[in-house]
This record gives C-alpha cells, sequence and structure tokens, in this order.
C-alpha cells in the first residue's frame, strides 16, 4: 500500500512537470470586437505569442465595448485591442480630453483601480473621428485643416452618420471649438454608403475615422484637428493582471508591435481587407513578416 502510494505521488509529479513544460507557457484568450480593424491587430496579437510558444485561443468578433470590456472583466478572455478614448468615455465615463498622454494616463489609472486589466503602449496610430476630402476638394477651396472650413462650410455639403450633426462631439463640438458656421447641406447615410456618397460627388466632405482603409485606397485628405477637437482613439493590449504575471514576456512582445501601428499602416492594412477583400489573418500575418516580426 505505501509502495503504491509513493507511485501515484511520482505520477502526479510528473504530470505537474509535464503541465508547466514542453515549449508551451499557458493558454491565453485573446478578444476582438467584431470590426477590420480589431479583427487584423487581434490576429498580430495571436500570431506574435503563438511564436513565443503560447498556446492562444481566439474569440474574435465580441459585440461592440460592453461586450469586451464584461468578457474581460469576467476573465472569459485575457486581453484584446482597446482604444484610449472608448476607454474614457465609455467606460470610465470621463469627461472629453484631446491630450493622447492624459488620456492614456486616466485609462490606465481607472481600469487598474476599477477593474483591474492593465493598458501596455498605445499605437501612434489614431483611430479618432476625422473630416476627409478629395484631393480636388482639398485644392479647390484651400482646405486641409479644420481651422480652414468655416470659410467654405456654405458651399459644402458633409455626409455621415445620423446624429453627428446634433452630437457634442459631432458638429456642434466642432462649432464650439472652431467658430459657428453653416454649411449647405448635411447628409445622413448608414455607415457603409459615407465614402461611396463623397466619391460620386453626392457630398465634398466625409465624417471619417482616422484609420479608414477607404482614405488610403481613395487618396482622401483628412482635415488636421489643428485645434485638438477630437479625442485621441489610440489602439493598445488590454490584458487582465494575472495573464500578464503569469507570462511577463507578452508585455514586450505587444509594446514591439504596438509601436509599428501608425495612422498610414493601418489604413493600409485596412484597406486590404474592406478595399481588396483579402482576409484579416493573412494581412496580418504578412505585415508582421515585412516588419521583421515573424518568421
Amino acid at each position: 500500500m505505501k509502495r503504491w502510494s509513493v507511485f501515484l505521488c511520482a505520477i502526479l509529479a510528473l504530470s505537474l512537470l509535464a503541465g508547466c513544460g514542453g515549449g508551451d507557457k499557458g493558454t491565453i484568450i485573446i478578444g476582438s470586437k467584431d470590426f477590420t480593424e480589431q479583427y487584423i491587430v487581434a490576429e498580430m496579437y495571436a500570431l506574435l505569442l503563438e511564436d513565443a510558444g503560447l498556446t492562444v485561443e481566439r474569440k474574435f468578433g465580441l459585440a461592440g465595448t460592453p461586450v469586451a470590456q464584461a468578457a474581460i472583466t469576467a476573465g472569459e478572455i485575457d486581453l484584446y485591442p482597446e482604444y484610449t478614448g472608448t476607454g474614457l468615455l465609455v467606460v470610465l465615463k470621463l469627461p472629453v480630453n484631446s491630450d493622447r498622454q492624459a488620456v492614456y494616463d486616466a485609462v490606465a489609472k481607472g481600469y487598474k483601480e476599477q477593474f483591474d486589466p492593465v493598458w501596455l503602449d498605445p499605437a501612434p496610430m489614431n483611430n479618432t473621428q476625422a473630416l476627409a476630402v478629395t484631393q480636388e476638394v482639398a485644392q479647390q477651396y484651400n482646405l486641409r485643416t479644420m481651422s480652414a472650413l468655416p470659410g467654405v462650410a456654405s458651399e459644402l455639403i458633409m455626409i455621415g452618420p445620423p446624429e453627428f450633426d446634433q452630437r457634442e462631439d459631432g458638429l456642434p463640438g466642432i462649432m464650439k471649438v472652431y467658430g459657428d458656421f453653416q454649411l449647405k447641406a448635411y447628409l445622413p447615410v448608414e455607415k457603409g454608403l459615407r465614402y461611396k456618397g463623397l466619391i460620386e460627388g453626392d457630398a465634398q466632405i466625409v465624417v471619417a475615422f482616422g484609420t479608414d482603409g477607404e482614405i488610403s485606397a481613395n487618396n482622401l485628405v483628412v482635415l488636421e484637428d489643428d485645434k485638438g477637437m477630437f479625442p485621441p482613439y489610440q489602439v493598445a493590449p488590454v490584458i487582465r493582471q494575472a495573464a500578464l504575471d503569469a507570462t511577463p514576456e507578452i508585455e514586450d512582445i505587444l509594446n514591439a508591435l504596438t509601436a509599428k501601428l501608425n495612422d498610414a499602416t493601418v489604413r493600409r492594412l485596412n484597406n486590404e481587407v474592406s478595399g481588396n477583400l483579402r482576409e484579416p489573418a493573412e494581412v496580418a500575418k504578412e505585415f508582421l513578416v515585412q516588419e521583421g516580426l515573424l518568421k
């Protein structure tokens, strides 16, 4: 009986050792929201961590910020890409702020105190709201900054999502910061019709997001928010503290990627999926190989 107990203990010890070795450093569950940019960035996270020897489970396509936030808080996912402005305004419900560092500091502190997850480094890219015009309109009206908009607005039709002309972070906010003006018209449309209307000449200004693939595809000019009206939406990995404690090398691995994600790069990658109809996983892997982050 004694020998049998020793044998069972030995088997148990070997099982525990086997679970801790073999290059499998643990399983990381990665989530994403349900739009192109999130699929691409989350897939990059997954590929890099798999390359580092971790087992990765993908839970992509979560239906929006509340679902992703609930999932990471409940431990159903370990990390996902989130935006600093979203963390500030939607999750923490703090006042609008256009200072990138102040917004990042606020969300890093707020998440840690209220929810536990850690914000890793934010990318240079900024997927904030923006106004964009064609090259022809920019040249015709000498329109490169939002400060120039009040002087020519009466000749221009703006196309964008419903309620942008009423939201505080939409037209009313722009007028508050840049001066009151009157557009020729505001044309509300569904999200997928914004750029179509611009290119077909139904409008001269489109309400965009800074890393939309259509900006790159159509060589549009994004008006400079020279007075900092829109809050920053830099993407960053948000990870549960327990997952980071268990595998601290995740921080360096993902921060190395984040540093390479600027506006032009992410617009191009988004367009490969939304414009050229390629798979997000294929686009993500190709970029990582090109940048020397993946063999």
